[in-house]
């Protein structure tokens, strides 16, 4: 694996995990803005955003990246 390989590797996990986390904190601010929801809800309602985020993006952000940024 090269420098640059391993580069956009770790940018692509920036950035894929950074958008899933502010998927699932929009997630919980929404549900303690609007709506009677429990904190149990809420917090599951957040980790489960996150993790379907994590699963959906991991596949398509690090090609888009690597492509992009030549790797």
């Amino acid at each position: 694996m090269s420098s640059g390989e391993w580069n956009v590797g770790l940018i692509s996990a920036a950035v894929y995990t950074t958008a899933s986390v502010l998927a699932a904190g929009a997630f919980f601010a929404v549900t303690v803005l609007t709506g009677d929801y429990s904190w149990v809800a809420r917090v599951g309602g957040s980790a489960w955003v996150f993790l379907l985020s994590m699963i959906i993006l991991m596949p398509t952000v690090t090609p888009w990246l690597r492509s992009r940024l030549g790797g």
